[in-house]
């Protein structure tokens, strides 16, 4: 008998076809849900599903709900599957309502509601900055009045450095307030700041069992890669996940797993490491985002979405990674807003590094520009990998340097 999954939103964005494509090949009998009319679905997404229903907003729990019911009177439904962080919530009611197996609705919103997972896993032991969620502008400044300055405000449900602001000052504090919304309805996560650096532990977990797992680290950290237009910023995941620097955090990355109740899904994992030591950040129930997944399938020569499928259908894994490689990815940022008007120094990097180069994106002449804070992708980029890790960084770093994205006003 095939296994019958439901997949919220296949159409958008672009790599969610991956994400089907995969279920698909492990022989699942996919029903795609989304917001696009079936007009819209090319000929190879269309041959991936074996059906497809509209919806309005697939975040609509009550109409997601109706369309599942609909299918289960079809065929008995043995998983539905969201890897948006938008998604997952209403994935898990929906879920819940219709009685499919999956990450459940508390743990899906122990994985977003930050406050309330950091309070959890304070509890365990898991080191965590300390944090509080408030709507109340006055908790806020108590907060500040008994941690001390720096300090994090972004909302509770925030994924990475989306809406997220740092105070290093009452004054500071003040504009954070008023710019996240506090005091007008908007509730949000209040946390130390933790120094150090950071980077993103990343996993496919069946059955609450680390099944593989991936180590990448930011230069510089998200919140300064994300304000600073001259910064060239990168990540790279290594391929030295077996070295003992690294054996605190995979525990650490396991209890936390467990705490939560995590059992068949992808996770991702945010983590500091400085002064204090190793500090847990937050986690989703959920692949990362800026197609990181595609640098660890080039790192390791597999194809993860597949990987993913496996321990969703099947629930074991089908593929032994070969950490061949470290891979990486440096965002180019033009020189001012406007419009892209021409490169420097791209061949320089074709010359140096061409054998090395994954794929880059290189916005033509005349394209408009997107602000520093939209992300990594946002504008242009290029993606490489190495067998060596220090080597990689260094070549990363080289094309920091030398390559120029000019645009005009």
């Amino acid at each position: 008998m095939p296994v019958d999954v439901v997949f919220l939103e296949p159409c958008f964005p672009a790599n969610q076809r991956e994400f089907v494509r995969a279920l698909h090949a492990v022989g699942a009998r996919v029903t795609g849900i989304g917001e696009r009319p079936k007009g819209a679905l090319d000929d190879e997404l269309r041959h991936w599903l074996f059906h497809y229903e509209e919806v309005p907003n697939v975040t609509d729990v009550a109409r997601v709900t109706q369309a599942v019911r609909w299918v289960q009177e079809k065929v008995r439904v043995h998983r539905l599957e969201a890897v948006v962080e938008a998604h997952v919530m209403c994935a898990a009611r929906v879920r819940e309502a219709c009685g499919i197996p999956g990450t459940s609705v508390e743990t899906t919103f122990l994985c977003r509601d930050k406050p309330s997972m950091k309070e959890l896993l304070r509890a365990r032991g898991v080191p965590t900055a300390r944090s509080t969620g408030t709507a109340d502008p006055d908790a806020v400044r108590a907060f500040a009045k008994q941690v001390g300055f720096p300090l994090i405000l972004k909302p509770r449900d925030a994924a990475g450095a989306s809406g997220t602001y740092r105070a290093d000052d009452p004054a500071d504090l003040e504009r954070a307030i008023a710019a996240c919304g506090v005091g007008r309805g908007a509730d949000v996560a209040v946390e130390e700041f933790v120094e150090g650096h950071e980077g993103f532990w990343d996993t496919i977990t069946i059955g609450g069992e680390v099944a593989h797992e991936f180590v990448t680290h930011y230069y510089p950290n998200v919140l300064e890669a994300m304000r600073t237009r001259w910064i060239s910023p990168q990540f790279i995941t290594t391929n030295r996940v077996g070295a003992a620097g690294y054996d605190e955090l995979k525990a650490m990355g396991r209890e936390v797993i467990a705490a939560l109740g995590i059992e068949t899904s992808a996770t991702h994992m945010e983590w500091f490491f400085g002064p204090k030591g190793l500090k847990f950040s937050e986690i989703g129930a959920r692949p990362p985002g800026v197609r990181a997944w595609d640098l660890y399938a080039a790192a390791n020569d597999f194809d993860i979405y597949r990987e993913w499928a496996m321990a969703v259908v099947h629930g074991r894994p089908s593929q032994t990674l070969s950490r061949r490689c470290s891979a990486g990815i440096i965002a180019l940022r033009p020189d001012r807003d406007g419009r892209i008007a021409g490169y420097e120094g791209l061949g320089a990097i074709e010359r140096s590094f061409g054998p090395f180069i994954l794929d880059a994106h290189l916005p033509p002449e005349g394209t408009p520009t997107q602000p520093v804070e939209a992300g990594y992708m946002a504008n242009a980029w290029i993606r490489m990998r190495h067998p060596d890790y220090d080597e990689l960084r260094r070549m990363l770093d080289f094309v920091g340097r030398t390559v120029r994205v000019r645009a005009t006003p």
